[in-house]
């Protein structure tokens, strides 16, 4: 079985993130696996406009640089792993903001979630799933809520990953989904394109 190609997306972009913590132990515990290759996708690597722009990306091409890198690296990726804060019970800005800028790229990938803080980032999880599933993305039951608790203790007490032993069991279970996703709706885009191409 090939590995499948996966963006662990951080979705804030401010200085002290704790997004950046939760990235990179998700990518570890990811390299881990035979059935996928995970890279770390930065949002401040792709510095977006606010979107303002007349036509939607479901029916022309954004033609920005920065619009342009953002949706190819959406597009070389097999599936997602956004891992999301919460402000102020939704999504970040900038998350909504980038995933206005593409349309067809993640279009029949999984989409899988990890969020942190207030009740474990449900509330922006939820919204995320409703965003995920206009732009043709499959979001995933299984997912992964850092609750007050942990979220206190990895930001401000000094504790790691490993002080919540109930944590990576999570990861795993979500990752068991992701991959079984992107390999069955990589064949079916496969499939497709062969029918188009012939």
């Amino acid at each position: 079985m090939s590995a499948h190609s996966i963006g662990i997306i951080i979705s804030s972009t401010r200085d002290g993130r704790f997004g950046e913590r939760v990235a990179q132990w998700i990518s570890e515990l990811a390299a881990g696996r035979g059935d996928m290759v995970a890279e770390v996708v930065d949002l401040r690597d792709y510095p977006l406009p606010f979107y303002e722009t007349p036509t939607s990306p479901r029916f022309a091409e954004l033609d920005t640089s920065g619009v342009r890198a953002w949706a190819a690296k959406m597009a070389s990726l097999d599936g997602y792993v956004f891992v999301s804060a919460e402000y102020n019970h939704g999504p970040t800005a900038v998350l909504k903001n980038a995933l206005d800028h593409i349309y067809q790229e993640p279009a029949r990938k999984p989409a899988a979630f990890v969020g942190y803080g207030s009740v474990g980032g449900a509330r922006a999880v939820e919204q995320l799933r409703l965003v995920a599933v206009e732009l043709g993305m499959v979001p995933l039951k299984s997912a992964v809520h850092i609750n007050m608790e942990p979220f206190v203790g990895l930001a401000r007490e000094g504790k790691t990953f490993e002080d919540y032993p109930y944590l990576a069991p999570a990861v795993a279970a979500m990752f068991d989904d992701l991959s079984w996703y992107a390999a069955t709706l990589k064949a079916g885009r496969e499939a497709t394109d062969q029918r188009s191409a012939a």
